[in-house]
């Protein structure tokens, strides 16, 4: 394991943001279960898929986009926070 000091623009809760040592951009930290949901949540939507319930599809698709939005949302906040451009 190595120690390094990284640059933390929000506060450490989940999907903090944060600048790595050498990158211009920061990116968020997703903890272990986070990461584990937005999978289990596409995978969700390829389950419907493969059953052809694209109603249920389309839900699930339209609630991971929502989360996914928010997280972006905060994000590009704390992008701004610190007049950071968007890598994007």
């Amino acid at each position: 394991m190595e120690r390094i000091e990284a640059e933390l623009l929000t506060d450490g809760g989940n999907d903090a943001v944060v600048r790595m040592p050498g990158r211009r951009f920061p990116g968020v930290l997703v903890q272990g279960d986070s990461l584990h949901i937005l999978r289990s949540d596409v995978a969700e939507v390829v389950e419907a898929c493969d059953r052809g319930d694209l109603d249920e599809a389309r839900e699930s698709a339209g609630l991971l986009l929502t989360n996914l939005d928010a997280l972006l949302a905060r994000y590009e906040a704390a992008l701004g926070e610190h007049e950071i451009p968007r890598p994007y």
